[in-house]
């Protein structure tokens, strides 16, 4: 079986949100499939995709503070700054992370841990709605 789907996201604030359950509800197939692949594209240069803590929300908000001070949105030698401050910072946390993500399908569910979730990273102060192209392959 092989499934690709459009998921679009609704705006977010600036920094981590799981995810999961948006993508997952996309596939009601995946339950049919015994060993498989989930492979995620994130259709956008200034956010990311990635796989983190899902329990403990902390874990966001000290991600996105390590961020902004490794990055920070007032970074003087950056040229790139035609939509604001966080234009470049953007680009630069979207290139360390990753726009893509591929998980293990089993049994019909992700095979993530037990404290894991999806995570976009959204890296602009107004991002606006993300996409993601979601393909969904395996079988029984």
């Amino acid at each position: 079986m092989w499934l690709q789907r459009m998921i679009r996201l609704r705006p977010r604030a600036r920094g981590f949100h799981i995810v999961t359950d948006e993508i997952v509800d996309v596939f009601p197939e995946l339950s049919e499939v015994r060993a498989g692949l989930l492979h995620l594209w994130l259709q956008h240069t200034s956010a990311s995709l990635s796989i983190n803590e899902n329990a403990d929300p902390l874990v966001m908000g000290d991600l996105e503070a390590f961020l902004r001070r490794l990055v920070p949105d007032d970074t003087p030698y950056f040229k790139h700054t035609y939509e604001g401050p966080d234009d470049m910072t953007a680009h630069v946390k979207s290139s360390l992370l990753g726009v893509q993500l591929s998980i293990p399908v089993t049994e019909g569910r992700l095979a993530m841990g037990t404290w894991q979730g999806v995570y976009l990273g959204e890296h602009r102060e107004q991002g606006g709605a993300r996409r993601i192209i979601a393909t969904l392959q395996g079988g029984d």
